[in-house]
């Protein structure tokens, strides 16, 4: 059953500039921060879109592409992530699809940045006119394709990027994300660490944005909070061996390891328990990237017990949500960034209806209204649907909560969902922090 965890540590968290169990959507000076700062980005966008609207709409339907991980080392995000979306998509035509068509859906895979395979899915989507695209689950990815898909006046919309680096990133109004910044993840890792009573940690982190990001973080909010940082370490997520990596770590005698990686993050911690600093002897405290259900199946029994991983959620319960994303497809055994592909795709087509055209500047432009703005709540396609046919502003409520955007398309208030392994490939929610996400 979830609980809303009050972390004892305000002080980490203060650090970040958040605002806890008082954090909630009425919170005024927050609203309004978010609703009337816009970037001249934005305003350009909804400039084009009006002009969109007095002409005569070039993209009367919506083309909906994903370019989500079917392979590469985020592969196992990747179910969770197409189930949400086909899921959404399956609702929104059942109730009359998008400005009275189904919905085009064209799916394609990320790949991962060893390959050029997002790079490939993004130039056949837009070669086959897609006014939106889903994904990247990887930070690192996304800035791979993000210039091509932006300058072609297309919508990118990622479920799980957490980079902060992309909060700023010049994109023409155009890329929304519906997870939470990684300034949010750190500060609530090392938060749950001190409240544990760990006084010292090692960070150890793949080299790339994501990675870095969050190692920053976490390495930023924990000292604030007293404690010392024994090894902040950047590995090569490709390198053969991280046996030099784990003999510094062993060296700093931490009370607690973060391993934030992807897939290589079992072959780390391997070397981790080889060299006597594994689950079983330290603390060991894993991220939305690793926290998996197969990942570490093969481990000896029991060996991730006790483990503690972050992941983003959502404000709402989601059990309810993860039954019936295994009723609709039974082969899952992850169910991360699921929910927040479902909302990612009913957003973007309650926006193309809400603007009148599937045109991407005019997504872009109505995305902020559907999802906020003071508007009538609904949290099913049909009903919303409903209330735009009506003249009515609508207040988009997902399946992970609201999903307000702050004035960077990123997610105004965000929900981190803590967790603890019980076996090699079972974990349960034992807490969460739900707060305005800070800026970078």
């Amino acid at each position: 059953m979830k609980r809303t965890m009050a972390l004892k540590t305000v002080a980490v968290l203060g650090a970040a500039s958040l605002a806890l169990a008082a954090c909630s959507s009425d919170s005024d000076d927050t609203t309004a921060s978010a609703t009337t700062e816009e970037t001249s980005a934005e305003a350009t966008a909804e400039e084009t879109a009006e002009e969109t609207a007095t002409d005569e709409c070039v993209s009367p339907s919506l083309v909906l592409g994903t370019m989500l991980p079917a392979t590469g080392d985020l592969a196992f995000l990747g179910p969770p992530e197409f189930a949400g979306v086909e899921m959404a998509l399956e609702e929104i035509d059942a109730a009359g699809g998008v400005l009275g068509s189904p919905v085009t859906y064209i799916e394609g895979d990320s790949g991962d940045t060893t390959t050029d395979i997002a790079s490939q899915t993004v130039d056949s989507q837009l070669a086959q006119g897609v006014n939106a695209i889903i994904g990247a689950a990887s930070s690192g990815v996304s800035l791979t394709v993000i210039d091509k898909i932006t300058s072609n006046g297309v919508v990118q919309f990622s479920p799980a990027n957490t980079a902060p680096v992309l909060t700023t990133y010049e994109d023409n109004g155009l890329y929304f994300r519906n997870s939470p910044s990684d300034v949010l993840q750190g500060a609530v890792i090392a938060a749950a660490a001190i409240d544990a009573g760990v006084t010292s940690m090692a960070v150890i982190a793949r080299q790339d944005p994501y990675g870095e990001g969050l190692a920053i973080a976490t390495v930023k909010d924990f000292t604030a909070a007293g404690g010392t940082v024994t090894s902040d370490i950047l590995y090569d997520p490709a390198a053969p061996s991280f046996e030099a990596e784990v003999a510094e770590i062993k060296a700093g005698s931490p009370d607690a390891v973060t391993v934030i990686g992807f897939e290589e993050s079992v072959k780390l911690v391997q070397e981790m328990i080889k060299q006597g600093v594994g689950p079983a002897d330290v603390q060991l405290y894993l991220v939305d990237g690793n926290l998996s259900t197969t990942a570490f199946a093969d481990f000896p029994k029991d060996t991730m017990k006790g483990t503690v991983g972050t992941v983003p959620s959502g404000s709402e319960d989601l059990t309810a949500f993860y039954d019936r994303m295994a009723t609709f497809d039974p082969a899952l055994t992850d169910y991360s960034y699921g929910p927040q592909s479902y909302d990612a795709t009913m957003v973007i087509a309650l926006a193309a209806q809400q603007a009148g055209c599937a045109d991407g500047v005019a997504i872009a432009a109505a995305l902020p209204d559907v999802a906020g703005n003071g508007g009538e709540a609904c949290s099913t396609y049909a009903d919303c649907l409903a209330l735009i046919d009506a003249g009515t502003d609508i207040d988009y409520m997902g399946v992970t909560g609201g999903v307000d955007f702050n004035e960077f398309g990123d997610l105004l208030e965000g929900t981190i969902s803590i967790n603890e392994y019980s076996s090699n490939t079972e974990f349960s929610e034992i807490g969460s922090v739900t707060a305005v996400v800070p800026l970078p």
